[in-house]
C-alpha cells in the first residue's frame, strides 16, 4: 500500500535526469568573468535598451549566449579554455546586465525605473487621473522640475530617488540569496522537485565548455542546430526591424511584432474573444521543455475561453461587458474584458490556489520528514555551501531594513501589516511559489494582495502605491540556485559576482539611460514599441493609484465579489474532480493557468508541446530527449541573439552620428 502512494506521488513530475548531476564543484568567478561582465555592462546593455524601446523585447538570453560564444571563440584562439563554471558565471552576470523587468518591459539597470518614472509623472493618464500632482517627490521630481524638463539624473531633485535605488540594490540581493538560499536547500536537497526549468542554462554552457575543451560530445551539434534556427528567425524577426527603424519612420516587419492580431477578424462569430497568434519561435521551442500537462491545460482553457466562454456569456449577458466595444485589438479587449470580468475571475482563482497550494505543501513537508534520504545537513562535497544561519540573517536584514524604510516614506501607513508582509506572509509565499516552480516551472502566488491590502486598511493617498513593500516572491530564487548547482559551480562565486554586479550595473545603467534620455524624450517616435504601449501601462497604473484616493475610485468598480466567490468555488470544484479521477496536480495547474489568457503564447506553445511529445520522443527516445531539448531551446536564444546584436550595434551607431552637430 505504501509503496503505491509513492508512485502515485512519484508522477506528480518526471525524475531529475542522473546525467545532469554534477560530480565536482569548481570556483566560477575569475579574471576572465569579470572581463566578460565588463564587455557586457558596455557592449550589450545599450543593446537591450535599444531592443526594449522599439520592439518590445529584452536582450536578456540572447545577450548571455552571445557574450559565452564569443569569449569561447576568442579562448580557442588565444589557446586557452573556458571551464563550464566560468562559462555560467559569464551568462549569470550578462543576464543580470542586459535582462530586467517592471510595469513597462524595461531592461537595462535600475535607472530603467525612474525612465518609467520620468514619463509616469508627465504622461497624460496621470493628469487624466489626477495623480499627477500627488506622486512623491522620493519617486520622482515634479514635471515642472529642471530635472525632467533637461532630461538629466544629475539634479538635486533626483537625490532622495536615487539614494533609495542604491539601497534597494542592497537589499534585493540580500534577500534573494538568503531567502533564496533556504528555500532551495528545502525544496532541492531535502524534497528532491525537479526543476524543470533549470537544466536549460546548465546544459548550454556545458555545451560551451566542451568545445573550448575540444571534448565535443552530443551537446554541441544539437546547441549548433538551435542556434542555426535562431539565426534564420532571428535575421527576419529581430534584424530587419532593428536595422530598418533606424532610419525609417516605422520598422520593417516581415513577421509581425509580437503577434498577429485576429480579434478584430473574429469579433463577429467570437466577440469578446482575446484571439491572437504570437509570432515568436521561442514560444514553441519552450514548449519542449515545460511539462506538457502544463503546456496543453493552458491551451485547452485558453481556447474554451476565447471561443465559447466569453463571446456565449456576452450574447446571453451583454451588460456584463460594458467596457468592451467592436473594432477593439487583441490588448484593447484584454484591459476591456479584465474589467470586466477576467480581472474578479483571476483574483478568484488564485485565491484559490493559494489555499490549494498551502496544503499541498503542508503535507509535502511532513511526508518529505517521513522519508527524507538527504538531510538539511547533507550536502554536496565541495559545492560552497555557506551556513544556513549566515542566509537567515542576511534575510532578516533585508526585511527589516525594508519594513523601516516603507515605515519612513508612508508613515500614516499601519506598521502591523509591514511586518506581517515582510516577516510572515513573504517568506510562507515565497516556499509556496518554490515549491509550485520545483515541479512546473512557474511558480503563483495571491494576486492582487497587494493592492486589496491598500483599499481595505483604509488608507487615502497616492504615495502608497509607490512605496517599496516588503512583499515579495523569492520562489524563482530556489531555481536560480539549483542552476548554479547544475554547473558545478561553488556557491560563493555568485556570492562573489553579485558584489562585482552591484557596482558594476549601477553605473552602467546611469551612464546608458542617461545617455539615451539625453537624446531625446522617451517614449517618442523613435521608439515605436514604447511609444505604443507605455501609455496602456501608465493607463493601468495610474488606475490603481486611483483606489485610495478620497474621490473617484475607479478600479473599485471593476472588482465584483459575486464572481470572485464564483471563481474561487468553481476552482476547489475543478481540483476535486481532477483528484477524484487521479489526474496528476498538473492539469489542474495548467487548466487554471489558461483561464481568462488570450490565446497570443499558447498556440505556439501548444504546437512545441505536442511537437515534442509526439514527434521527437519518438525519434530520439524519452531520456535522450529530455536532455536535448534545453540545449535546443539554449542554441536558439544564442543565435537570434547574434542576429540581434548585429543590427542593434548598426542602428546605434547610426542614431548616434545623427544627432551630432557635424
Amino acid at each position: 500500500m505504501e509503496e503505491t502512494k509513492e508512485k502515485e506521488g512519484a508522477e506528480l513530475y518526471e525524475e531529475r535526469p542522473p546525467e545532469l548531476e554534477p560530480t565536482e564543484f569548481q570556483e566560477g568567478f575569475t579574471f576572465k568573468t569579470a572581463l566578460g561582465a565588463l564587455f557586457v555592462g558596455l557592449i550589450m546593455m545599450p543593446g537591450s535598451i535599444y531592443l526594449g524601446l522599439v520592439v518590445g523585447q529584452e536582450l536578456g538570453s540572447a545577450a548571455e549566449w552571445t557574450t559565452i560564444i564569443l569569449f569561447t571563440e576568442v579562448a580557442r584562439r588565444s589557446f586557452t579554455t573556458l571551464r563550464r563554471q566560468e562559462l555560467y558565471l559569464i551568462f549569470y552576470m550578462a543576464g543580470a546586465l542586459a535582462s530586467g523587468a517592471g510595469v513597462a518591459a524595461l531592461s537595462g539597470g535600475p535607472f530603467a525605473w525612474l525612465i518609467w518614472n520620468q514619463y509616469l509623472v508627465q504622461s497624460p493618464p496621470a493628469e487624466k487621473f489626477g495623480i499627477a500632482k500627488e506622486i512623491p517627490r522620493w519617486v520622482v521630481p515634479q514635471p515642472d522640475s529642471p530635472a525632467i524638463i533637461h532630461r538629466t539624473f544629475l539634479h538635486a531633485d533626483w537625490k532622495i530617488p536615487i539614494l533609495l535605488l542604491l539601497v534597494g540594490q542592497v537589499m534585493s540581493r540580500l534577500q534573494w540569496m538568503g531567502l533564496g538560499y533556504l528555500l532551495f536547500r528545502t525544496t532541492s536537497d531535502i524534497e528532491r522537485l525537479p526543476f524543470p526549468m533549470a537544466p536549460i542554462a546548465a546544459q548550454g554552457a556545458t555545451a560551451l565548455a566542451e568545445v573550448s575543451q575540444e571534448q565535443e560530445s552530443w551537446r554541441w551539434p544539437v546547441f549548433s542546430t538551435g542556434a542555426m534556427v535562431g539565426l534564420v528567425y532571428g535575421a527576419l524577426y529581430v534584424f530587419l526591424p532593428v536595422i530598418t527603424g533606424a532610419f525609417l519612420t516605422a520598422p520593417l516587419m516581415i513577421i509581425p511584432i509580437p503577434f498577429v492580431d485576429l480579434t478584430q477578424n473574429a469579433e463577429g462569430a467570437f466577440p469578446t474573444g482575446m484571439i491572437a497568434i504570437g509570432t515568436e519561435l521561442g514560444s514553441v521551442l519552450s514548449g519542449f521543455v515545460v511539462p506538457f500537462p502544463i503546456v496543453v491545460g493552458s491551451f485547452i482553457t485558453s481556447m474554451f475561453t476565447n471561443f465559447i466562454f466569453s463571446p456565449t456569456l456576452f450574447r446571453m449577458h451583454p451588460e456584463l461587458f460594458g467596457n468592451w466595444k467592436p473594432g477593439m485589438s487583441v490588448i484593447q479587449t484584454q484591459i476591456a474584458t479584465s474589467l470586466d470580468l477576467w480581472m474578479s475571475v483571476g483574483i478568484g482563482i488564485n485565491l484559490a490556489i493559494a489555499v490549494i497550494g498551502i496544503g499541498v505543501v503542508i503535507r509535502a513537508v511532513m511526508k518529505a520528514r517521513r522519508n527524507r534520504e538527504r538531510r538539511l545537513g547533507s550536502i554536496p562535497t565541495g559545492r560552497g555551501d555557506f551556513p544556513v544561519w549566515t542566509a537567515a540573517v542576511a534575510w532578516a536584514i533585508s526585511a527589516v531594513a525594508g519594513i523601516l524604510i516603507c515605515h519612513a516614506l508612508v508613515p500614516r501607513f499601519p506598521l502591523w501589516i509591514l511586518i506581517i508582509f515582510g516577516l510572515l506572509w513573504s517568506p510562507i509565499n515565497s516556499y509556496i511559489s518554490a515549491r509550485l516552480i520545483g515541479i512546473t516551472g512557474r511558480g503563483i502566488g495571491i494576486p492582487m494582495l497587494r493592492e486589496a491590502t491598500f483599499i481595505l486598511s483604509g488608507y487615502k493617498g497616492v504615495d502608497i502605491w509607490f512605496a517599496p513593500m516588503p512583499l515579495y516572491d523569492q520562489g524563482m530564487a530556489a531555481q536560480r540556485w539549483r542552476e548554479i548547482e547544475l554547473t558545478g559551480t561553488r556557491f560563493m562565486s555568485v556570492v562573489k559576482a553579485e558584489i562585482f554586479l552591484m557596482v558594476f550595473l549601477v553605473a552602467c545603467s546611469f551612464l546608458f539611460w542617461s545617455f539615451f534620455w539625453k537624446l531625446g524624450p522617451i517614449p517618442s517616435a523613435s521608439y515605436p514599441y514604447a511609444q505604443t504601449y507605455w501609455p496602456l501601462n501608465a493607463t493601468w497604473s495610474s488606475l490603481w493609484a486611483t483606489a485610495t484616493r478620497e474621490q473617484s475610485p475607479w478600479l473599485l468598480k471593476a472588482i465584483k465579489p459575486e464572481v470572485v466567490g464564483g471563481a474561487f468555488g468553481g476552482t476547489f470544484l475543478l481540483y476535486g474532480v481532477l483528484a477524484a479521477f487521479s489526474v496528476p496536480v498538473m492539469w489542474f495547474y495548467g487548466l487554471i493557468s489558461g483561464i481568462g489568457a488570450s490565446t497570443t503564447g499558447a498556440i505556439p506553445w501548444c504546437a512545441g508541446a505536442l511537437l515534442g511529445r509526439y514527434y521527437m520522443r519518438r525519434r530520439f527516445g524519452m531520456k535522450r530527449w529530455q536532455m536535448y531539448a534545453p540545449v535546443l531551446f539554449a542554441g536558439y536564444a544564442c543565435g537570434t541573439g547574434l542576429m540581434g546584436m548585429a543590427g542593434i550595434s548598426l542602428a546605434i551607431i547610426f542614431k548616434a552620428v545623427r544627432v551630432l552637430p557635424f
